[in-house]
């Protein structure tokens, strides 16, 4: 079969690898119908990070089951499926509390790999969310939302979860990547009243207030806090923190009122944080890993098929798997907000 491989910083192949066979009771076997590719991604990609090489890559898919190990018994063959990122087991403490992305029995084995014609997916019986039908059943921007269920917009609600955002709430969102923009769109279904959105991408601002966004803050750091400030007057009462880098997650801090609660999704690139800030001003800090699984089957799920939420708006430019470099590369150089992958009809 053909899968994306990484082979150093800054260089994606398709190569022809063995396809991959069910190896343990609880394994699925998927034909991917879309991919795509995350900002995270680039952080290996631009050698910001270290990945090894000559790896197949990727974490984001939907699909049509074709085989199941001996203990999935509540997906089958022929089943059209969400594929998380997460492989929550759907029994221990974790995930009966809701948090499925730090699942307490992962199974070992290939957890990698969606940007590929299969994918063998562990913890299938609970971890994979079924979608009604089969994909001939739904348009291709029901189908781009329905991808984004497998990460980003799962990932963007835990932000809104977390940050604890209720009914008539202002929040700061804090990043304008696909995570960010769903965590509008969470902040929205959410009941939030006002909507910040820090962005300083026309094309990034312009899709924010089309989610909901009520106001678009373009600065960064003190101006940034400044700007909110006008806006508010207190300050937010949740931040959505999406981009992990130490400026943001300082901001964030910085333009909640006191008692605000941060929600962080933006995957940390320094250990180290001031957590003074946060006790002097009362400021809560949540976030962590994404519970997809449970956020699909919980609200996600229904909200795309009900029309109530269009997160695959984020996807502005289109790729096959041949064509995967053009894919890393349109995102690494912002041209694509997010870089979808079609790899099969299903």
């Amino acid at each position: 079969m053909k899968a994306a491989v990484f082979m150093g910083p800054g260089k994606m192949e398709v190569h022809e690898v063995e396809k991959p066979q069910i190896e343990k009771p609880t394994d699925a076997l998927i034909k991917i119908v879309r991919a795509c590719v995350c900002g995270s991604d680039l952080w290996w990609y631009r050698g910001i990070s270290k990945r090894d090489t000559n790896v197949t890559v990727g974490h984001e898919a939907i699909g049509v089951v074709e085989e199941v190990g001996s203990e999935v018994t509540d997906i089958k063959p022929g089943d059209f499926v969400v594929a998380p990122f997460t492989h929550g087991c759907g029994h221990c403490a974790a995930c009966l509390a809701g948090f499925d992305g730090d699942c307490l029995n992962p199974v070992s084995g290939t957890k990698g790999g969606y940007q590929a014609e299969y994918l063998r997916y562990t913890n299938a019986n609970w971890g994979l969310v079924k979608i009604p039908g089969q994909p001939k059943d739904y348009s291709d921007a029901q189908l781009n939302s329905l991808l984004t269920l497998s990460d980003v917009m799962a990932t963007g609600y835990h932000a809104a979860a977390t940050a604890e955002v209720k009914k008539g709430d202002t929040v700061v969102v804090m990043g304008d990547g696909a995570v960010g923009l769903c965590g509008v769109i969470a902040s929205k279904l959410r009941g939030a009243k006002r909507i910040i959105a820090m962005s300083r991408h026309e094309d990034r601002q312009k899709l924010a207030l089309e989610f909901g966004a009520t106001d678009i803050v373009p600065e960064r750091g003190d101006e940034a806090v400044k700007h909110v400030m006008e806006l508010t007057g207190t300050g937010a009462d949740a931040v959505l923190e999406c981009v992990g880098m130490e400026q943001s997650v300082d901001t964030a801090v910085k333009v909640g009122r006191p008692g605000a609660v941060v929600g962080r999704v933006g995957i940390p690139q320094k250990a180290d944080m001031n957590t003074n800030n946060l006790f002097f001003r009362n400021i809560g800090l949540r976030g962590g890993i994404a519970a997809v699984t449970t956020y699909d089957k919980e609200i996600l799920l229904d909200a795309v098929l009900a029309g109530k939420i269009n997160p695959g708006k984020v996807f502005t430019k289109r790729f096959d798997l041949d064509h995967i470099e053009d894919a890393y590369e349109a995102m690494d150089k912002r041209t694509a907000i997010k870089s979808l992958l079609v790899i099969s009809e299903g």
